[in-house]
């Protein structure tokens, strides 16, 4: 089982957030289970909060994530994803970022342990979410 895990999780994590704890355990447990993993556009978003390497690095490693970049399949899905959701109107609050986090974990993960912000369920229908209980 592969579980991908969304910017917000991790900074949740990292800053001791209100559920950041509940988040490490769902982590764990997900781990007990596979894999987990981020794509480059979630490791990016989240070095630009610690914005320490070492620390960063070790982060990581605690949690126990791998680095899975997107491929061509990810990347194409998120960009007709993307588009569908600007020809429908949405407006500029999502980005592509936004959408190839998603795509990464539908087409490269078994699902996607992040906060659901309406657009995950709707656009990445197929998409299996971890959320906390």
């Amino acid at each position: 089982m592969i579980t991908a895990v969304d910017t917000s999780v991790l900074i949740a994590i990292y800053r001791g957030e209100r559920d950041g704890a509940r988040w490490a355990e769902r982590l764990a447990d997900c781990r007990a289970e596979g894999v987990l993993c981020v794509g480059e556009i979630v490791a990016a978003e989240f070095f630009a909060t610690v914005m320490d390497e070492k620390e960063y690095t070790q982060i990581l490693q605690e949690l126990g994530l791998e680095m899975r970049p997107s491929n061509l399949a990810a990347v194409q899905l998120a960009g007709r994803t993307f588009r569908r959701y600007r020809d429908q109107g949405g407006p500029r609050t999502h980005l592509i970022p936004d959408f190839l986090i998603a795509a990464h974990a539908q087409e490269q993960a078994d699902r996607l342990a992040a906060l659901d912000r309406g657009y995950l369920r709707r656009y990445f229908s197929d998409l299996k979410l971890v959320s906390l209980p």
